[in-house]
């Protein structure tokens, strides 16, 4: 599997798809997944695990990305990181080159990175991630909302 640690206990990269693969995240740590493809839903290959699940699918379609999309799967991802810390959180779509790290940005955005180190971070320890400027402009919307529901 193609998968790259961001940071210590998050990673992102490409779908699972099968329960060997889910079997293998199991083994390297993963407590919690967040699936932002909307072609595949791994909630039951994930149960046999008793890996936690979070499908927010999104069409990687180039079109703008609504807030609330970001804020469910960076409060599922704070929240396992914050419980225990041991959890591990495993961001994914099909390739993981547009919406896993777009995802992935968003959650670390959540930990207090700026969208731009955010960005840099994932740049440079997943080779093929994508930024298209229509995703990082809703970023951007999410990020500066992130911190206003943060500052109140």
């Amino acid at each position: 599997m193609d998968i790259s640690f961001i940071l210590d206990r998050l990673a992102i990269g490409e779908g699972i798809w099968t329960a060997d693969r889910m079997a293998r995240l199991a083994m390297l740590g993963f407590t919690h997944i967040v699936d932002v493809q909307q072609e595949f839903d791994d909630t039951e290959l994930a149960r046999a695990q008793g890996l936690e699940v979070l499908w927010n699918p999104t069409d990687d379609d180039f079109q703008p990305k609504h807030p609330e999309f970001f804020h469910r799967s960076v409060r599922f991802a704070l929240s396992a990181l914050q419980e225990e810390e041991y959890h591990q959180v495993y961001v994914h779509c099909a390739a993981g080159v547009h919406r896993a790290p777009l995802t992935g940005a968003a959650i670390l955005c959540g930990l207090g990175y700026s969208v731009e180190e955010a960005l840099e971070l994932i740049r440079a320890r997943r080779a093929s991630a994508d930024f298209p400027l229509v995703y990082v402009e809703s970023l951007r919307r999410f990020a500066q909302e992130w911190e206003q529901t943060q500052a109140s």
